[in-house]
């Protein structure tokens, strides 16, 4: 999967590789040569050369995750976490009484709002992933809907009219 599709590495991929890193370093100083590690870790050659040249340039310390490429973030883990309490009030509560759906554009308006910060789509969607939700199209449902009601009817009503239809 290409970067653009949504691949790359998340935060357990990077641990997991550093995990690797770390075992290929214990193995280093244990005299193991970079062919024997890279057998024992399932790796390439190239990938355990490469890693022997930075740990004994830099010791276990250059073998450490750098973190995710690119820029910090622009919302902090305590603004998102603001950020998710105020999402899970809903549109109404956020003035967007005629339609009960967030979209990217009224979450961007939002964290405008919230953060003094005015921030993209692509931003947004960024902040929607590290929340956790995942991508969806919306159900559109009344609002006046009632749950208990359709539960109740689908409990007693549905079972009749469906040994009705075999009589």
């Amino acid at each position: 999967m290409r970067y653009g599709d949504g691949g790359g590495m998340d935060q357990a991929e990077r641990a997991r590789r550093e995990r690797v890193r770390l075992q290929a370093a214990e193995l280093f100083a244990q005299d193991r040569s970079a062919v024997e590690v890279a057998a024992a870790l399932e790796v390439s050659t190239k990938a355990a050369y490469q890693w022997r040249r930075a740990w004994l340039a830099g010791g276990v310390q250059a073998l450490a995750s750098r973190g995710a490429a690119g820029p910090e973030p622009k919302l902090s883990d305590e603004q998102l976490a603001r950020l998710k309490a105020r999402l899970e009030l809903g549109p109404a509560a956020a003035g967007h009484g005629e339609d009960q759906r967030w979209t990217l554009a009224r979450i961007g308006d939002l964290i405008a709002v919230m953060f003094h910060v005015r921030v993209g789509v692509t931003t947004v969607w960024q902040a929607m992933r590290r929340l956790g939700y995942p991508p969806q199209q919306p159900i559109h449902r009344a609002i006046e809907r009632d749950e208990q009601a359709i539960a109740r009817w689908r409990r007693y009503q549905w079972p009749a009219l469906k040994e009705s239809r075999h009589g």
